[in-house]
């Protein structure tokens, strides 16, 4: 289980552009990253959106965005140029940075249990350390609950 105070397990994941990307790359900056369930639903994009239109207010605190699901390449840049997304979103198809991150979980939805992404958010720290952590994640407001974190 990861803990505020514990490192941030390193990543390389490819973004909605086949570029790779790895956590690694952002040391000196903040980086929030941010997992959902599935690109294109109502939530999800409800999310990204709110994220994408505070890139300025995120930008101005040296932090920058990251954006992590189970959906495809392909998935992730059909969604990004659909909303016009101005940060990476990267595909964690083979779900090895949601189990690694603990957001992989047991869901259920009308009485059917499944395996998804709990709606989570990381504030990382400059040098690679869990600063913050939101769990359950309810979408309205939460850009703003993570810019208010940002200036603790």
């Amino acid at each position: 289980m990861l803990e505020v105070g514990k490192k941030a397990p390193d990543f390389s994941l490819l973004n909605q552009d086949e570029k790779k990307i790895s956590l690694k790359d952002y040391v000196g900056q903040k980086v929030i990253l941010y997992f959902y369930p599935k690109d294109d639903t109502s939530g999800c994009t409800k999310e990204a959106c709110s994220f994408s239109d505070d890139l300025p207010k995120f930008s101005k605190v040296d932090a920058v965005i990251l954006g992590v699901s189970p959906d495809s390449v392909k998935s992730h840049k059909k969604f990004s140029e659909k909303y016009k997304l101005k940060f990476d979103i990267l595909a964690d198809d083979e779900k090895n940075v949601v189990e690694k991150y603990g957001v992989w979980k047991e869901k259920s939805m009308y009485g059917r249990k499944y395996m998804g992404v709990e709606r989570t958010t990381f504030i990382i720290d400059e040098k690679g350390k869990i600063k913050k952590i939101f769990n359950k994640v309810k979408v309205d407001g939460h850009n703003k609950e993570v810019l208010e974190a940002l200036k603790e």
